[in-house]
């Protein structure tokens, strides 16, 4: 059996990723399934489950550290091994940083801790296991943790965060035999695009960036386990993004009039 733990499996890229596992894999796919909506990852969990995989389907929350030592425990008490972690679980945020209030600004803390905090903290507690079983760490970061958004302070700070600190591990456990993949998807068709924050700290409803061509998540998720699979570095799923971050070398300038390009009008710093 090959154990996986994907947080944030309750929607978008998460739960699309469980469905793919739990088809490809069946009766061999071990999955456990973290996420805060109970209703949403039951259904995830029973839609696995009938193509034949293996499910525990936890409650937790991943900027409480303590939840995120309970999922890897549960993971690894129910099937003895963890082969590997897709630190999935984020929040998105939308605003420009001079239009937050002074009493609002604690979002950006919490953002931090869902897709930093979350991240490291899953990675730590799994890391015993994942020597163990010589496995698969994955963190999902964002094209917004290769280049910095307008509008996009928080979740741009986040990501590259994300990237830096797996960046670094990676050098660490390679001798180890565990690999570590950094993800960079583009703008995906999910809703994680429109719960993300607003300046107030509140469910925006809305993306502030062009949707045109949007990814879809099966493609996405596709691209991201054939990566994992291959113990791949990393994933940058655009072609725009890999052409971007040469660019970003040789002509900073232009890249940033790109980044600017990428926001709506009505979400630009005027």
């Amino acid at each position: 059996m090959i154990v996986t733990v994907i947080t944030g499996a309750s929607d978008g890229i998460g739960a699309e990723l469980a469905r793919q596992l739990a088809t490809v894999r069946r009766e061999r796919a071990g999955l456990i399934l973290p996420a805060r909506s109970e209703e949403k990852l039951r259904a995830v969990a029973d839609e696995c489950t009938r193509l034949g995989a293996h499910v525990e389907w936890v409650m937790a929350d991943v900027s409480v550290r303590a939840d995120c030592d309970r999922l890897i425990a549960v993971a690894a008490q129910r099937f003895g091994r963890i082969d590997t972690l897709y630190n999935n679980a984020g929040l998105s945020a939308h605003a420009l940083l001079r239009e937050v209030p002074p009493d609002k600004l604690d979002w950006y803390e919490y953002l931090m801790r869902v897709n930093y905090w979350g991240t490291l903290w899953c990675t730590y507690a799994a890391l015993p296991h994942l020597i163990a079983s010589k496995g698969r760490i994955v963190g999902v970061s964002s094209h917004a943790g290769l280049f910095g958004v307008p509008g996009r302070t928080a979740y741009s700070g986040s990501k590259f965060a994300v990237a830096g600190m797996l960046e670094a591990l990676r050098a660490e456990v390679k001798p180890l035999g565990v690999s570590v993949t950094v993800v960079y998807p583009g703008v995906v068709d999910t809703a994680i695009r429109l719960h993300g924050f607003n300046a107030q700290g509140q469910q925006a409803g809305v993306s502030g960036l062009r949707e045109e061509g949007m990814m879809p998540v099966e493609t996405c998720v596709r691209l991201m386990r054939k990566a994992v699979d291959a113990r791949q570095r990393e994933c940058v799923m655009t072609a725009k993004a890999r052409f971007g971050r040469w660019m970003k070398l040789l002509a900073p300038g232009w890249v940033e009039r790109k980044t600017m390009e990428a926001v709506k009008d009505d979400f630009r710093p005027q």
